[in-house]
């Protein structure tokens, strides 16, 4: 079965192309991270947390770090790669997706990122700062960006 030559939406947002090689970095991104994960294992991460327990002179017995060095075992970085995979497929889906001007990927973007919002909100307040407003003022424009796109489709 051949498929039909690329035919852009006319009735697309121009900047779901952005969002799209955004949204492909990520997927990217996490790709690289889960090789890495999965390449590396346990060990690495283990002897890292062991070296800013000591470089802090935390408690080995109690707290976040000991907490995780104490999870961190070959079954769990197994299912963090997964995770990051499954996470990786999501996003370069998407990025093809918003590419491809598809009404689905809008949805999957405009609600992945409206369920950051209130995250972003959090951590404004907690630590205000360049970098937290950029992140909100980011999730800000994918959700009006997407979000006109659909209200486009919808109307035409």
């Amino acid at each position: 079965m051949v498929e039909a030559p690329y035919n852009p939406d006319p009735k697309a947002h121009p900047g779901l192309h952005v969002i799209a090689l955004f949204e492909g970095l990520k997927g990217v991104l996490a790709l690289a991270a889960a090789t890495g994960l999965a390449l590396l294992g346990p060990q690495p991460l283990r002897h890292w947390v062991e070296a800013m327990i000591a470089r802090f002179h935390l408690d080995t017995e109690h707290g976040t770090l000991p907490s995780l060095l104490n999870a961190i075992n070959p079954e769990a970085v197994h299912l963090a790669v997964l995770v990051v995979v499954l996470y990786a497929i999501m996003r370069l889906a998407e990025a093809w997706g918003l590419w491809r001007a598809r009404a689905w990927a809008s949805w999957l973007g405009c609600i992945g990122s409206a369920l950051y919002l209130p995250l972003d909100l959090y951590a404004l307040y907690h630590h205000p700062g360049w970098h937290t407003w950029a992140v909100l003022l980011i999730n800000l424009a994918v959700v009006y960006i997407l979000g006109r796109d659909l209200h486009r489709r919808r109307r035409v």
